[in-house]
């Protein structure tokens, strides 16, 4: 199961004070265990003014009905029009991560790994040439080091 970071500027105009910020907090963390999220932190006080972002965790593959559900929250919870930021995902960097990593390209491949002999993974990821030719291998070759957080070698197969 995927765990999407969903990002929530509860105060872009940088317009509420302290006491706004603890209230709509209290608010907001009753609120989370119905709506199945949970939350990283809740120090909104020490962050500047205009960039008061709370940032929620999310189960499940479809992150975006959760997204509404906590911009509403803020919205309602601190009386301002909240701005959603990027959600992201998650990663603990499983043969599954690559898969989702590839499927957000539109690829499909075959992904193995094995010790390195250092004690460190290397992942091997085979994918066709004709997927290569729609993207570039640079950027599945960055996505895939950067969610599995190991060595990454494609291999392209006819």
């Amino acid at each position: 199961m995927r765990t999407a970071v969903i990002r929530i500027n509860v105060d872009p105009q940088g317009t509420l004070g302290d006491a706004d910020i603890e209230l709509g907090m209290a608010d907001v963390l009753a609120t989370l265990p119905e709506l199945g999220l949970r939350l990283v932190s809740d120090d909104l006080v020490s962050l500047p003014a205009k960039r008061r972002e709370l940032q929620f965790l999310a189960d499940g593959d479809d992150p975006f009905p959760r997204q509404r559900a906590a911009s509403e929250l803020c919205r309602r919870a601190f009386g301002t029009e909240p701005a959603a930021g990027p959600t992201t995902f998650l990663s603990r960097g499983s043969d599954d991560d690559a898969h989702r990593v590839l499927a957000a390209f539109g690829l499909a491949g075959e992904v193995s790994r094995a010790d390195s002999g250092d004690g460190w993974d290397v992942v091997t990821v085979r994918l066709a040439a004709a997927d290569l030719r729609r993207v570039p291998e640079s950027r599945i070759q960055t996505a895939l080091e950067s969610s599995l957080n190991c060595e990454v070698r494609i291999v392209v197969v006819t």
